[in-house]
């Protein structure tokens, strides 16, 4: 019977170290903030915002929503994102996208600072995630590896197939694989055969955002699978971008929902928790520099 990759046993463990590091930032006089700004037009990207706000009450963190208007101008938008990267009350930003067309979304992600980019999205943060350097990485790709690796599973020597290069969990995913040992193939939307590639593998990732991509005839019975996709179904509900019956013809495989989605919001948290720690040892470095 195929190991299934549930999400939620991984995010309890990062939702509890994050509980603790909450602590001990309250207990030195610093009271933890998160701030989503949501333009509205996309219902998904509603439901995500309400859902980290309930989140962040568990965790003890602070969470402040700033909703506009679908006809908000981009110069207010990134008025407001300046004011927020000012205030030392709010330690992490996020911008719930997609953005409306009027508005250039690189602009406005660059507009945040990398320091509390919770998102990895900035300029600064992808060059991070490229070379390992210091920085918040997207939490997307760090969920997928860590729901491999806590099922016992590692990267290292791996043949490894990736199936997508988008810009928010494909391209990161690479350079993360790639730091973590894997031999890593690249398979797209110009890939003729992506299924000869995933025959080939010892672990999948998935992450392109069309339902049904990966069906039983692509895999074989020793694959693993991390399925990172999210697409709607006709009734309403969820699904990945691997066909569910897969499971049955591979050797472990994550379920959508219930995998990769719960451990990726517990991460955003963990993000803001570095995110913390970036901004304590810049403010050292400041003040330093100040006293030279």
């Amino acid at each position: 019977m195929a190991q299934s990759f549930k999400g939620k046993p991984v995010a309890d463990l990062v939702r509890e170290e994050v509980i603790q590091e909450v602590a001990v930032w309250k207990a030195g006089g610093h009271a933890p903030k998160m701030a989503v700004l949501l333009v509205e037009g996309d219902p998904a990207s509603y439901h995500y915002a309400q859902a980290k706000g309930k989140a962040a009450e568990k965790l003890g963190i602070d969470y402040e929503l700033h909703t506009f208007s679908s006809e908000v101008t981009e110069d207010e938008l990134l008025k407001t994102i300046g004011q927020l990267n000012e205030d030392q009350s709010v330690h992490g930003i996020m911008l719930e996208l997609p953005l409306p067309k009027h508005i250039d979304t690189k602009k406005a992600t660059a507009a945040i600072d990398p320091a509390k980019d919770v998102d990895g999205l900035t300029p600064h943060n992808r060059l991070a995630t490229v070379t390992g350097e210091a920085g918040l990485y997207p939490a997307t790709p760090q969920a997928c590896i860590r729901l491999l690796k806590h099922y016992g599973h590692t990267l290292a020597g791996k043949d490894v197939v990736l199936v997508g290069r988008g810009e928010t969990v494909g391209l990161p995913l690479i350079h993360l694989l790639l730091r973590e040992n894997a031999t890593v193939t690249v398979c797209h939307s110009r890939t003729p055969d992506i299924g000869a590639h995933i025959r080939k593998a010892d672990i999948a990732f998935v992450a392109v955002g069309r339902k049904r991509l990966i069906t039983p005839e692509m895999v074989h019975p020793d694959l693993l699978v991390i399925d990172a996709g999210i697409n709607e179904t006709e009734d309403g509900g969820i699904t990945g971008d691997v066909a569910p019956e897969v499971i049955d013809s591979v050797a472990g495989m994550s379920p959508t929902p219930g995998g990769v989605g719960s451990v990726t919001t517990a991460l955003l948290f963990a993000n803001l928790m570095r995110a913390m720690k970036l901004q304590n040892l810049q403010a050292k470095e400041v003040e330093c520099n100040g006293n030279v």
